[in-house]
């Protein structure tokens, strides 16, 4: 039996892909470098953004010496961005109120530094409704490796099979089967609702 969801953040609760994207490479640009929308899909996405910039040294010669200085910018540059465009999504609101209604544990598990979560999830009227929150600083290895779930699952007091993940990219994805866990995948945030996860739900428990 289900007896919590567990939720990615960006692309599932909110819809920050676009704005990590963008404060990311206004942080590059800073020194003449830039992540192209096509490898951003295919390569980068769901990726915390110390791993972009290891990838980034690897494959476009970023020297690692910057890598502390556009780290920082890009969370300023993110922090502006969630101020001005984060808001409540009824949508959200509604199904994890509802699911908490039903006795679900609820919990974020997020690639993203704990700040830019609580601040998101502050401006999204989330925050009352999650039983744990965890960001890429929880854990030593961020997704695909399953650390952050498995931390998620211990820290609710459940195994890997009481719980759904729901997850929108491939990283994610993978980390959520390694923890042991079922997923819901979705492909944009319209989808994390509270139909498709109740559905999802009933599937599991074989109602």
């Amino acid at each position: 039996m289900i007896k919590a969801v567990i939720f990615d953040m960006d692309g599932v609760l909110i819809d920050a892909k676009e704005w990590h994207y963008d404060a990311l490479n206004r942080a590059l640009e800073l020194f003449g470098y830039r992540i192209s929308r096509h490898d951003h899909l295919t390569t980068y996405d769901g990726l915390p953004t110390k791993k972009k910039l290891e990838m980034l040294s690897v494959d476009s010669g970023l020297p690692v010496e910057l890598h502390e200085f556009i780290n920082e910018m890009k969370q300023i540059y993110t922090t502006e961005i969630i101020h001005t465009q984060c808001r409540p999504t009824f949508r959200h609101e509604y199904a994890l109120s509802q699911l908490k209604s039903r006795g679900l544990k609820i919990a974020v598990a997020s690639n993203s530094i704990r700040d830019t979560v609580e601040l998101m999830m502050e401006k999204a009227h989330l925050t009352d409704y999650f039983d744990v929150m965890l960001s890429n600083q929880d854990v030593k290895k961020g997704k695909p490796d399953p650390e952050i779930y498995t931390k998620a699952i211990h820290s609710l007091g459940l195994t890997p099979q009481e719980c759904l993940v729901v997850e929108d990219n491939e990283n994610g994805i993978r980390a959520a089967k390694a923890a042991g866990a079922h997923v819901l995948v979705v492909r944009d945030v319209t989808e994390t609702n509270l139909e498709n996860i109740s559905k999802m739900i009933e599937e599991i428990n074989g109602i």
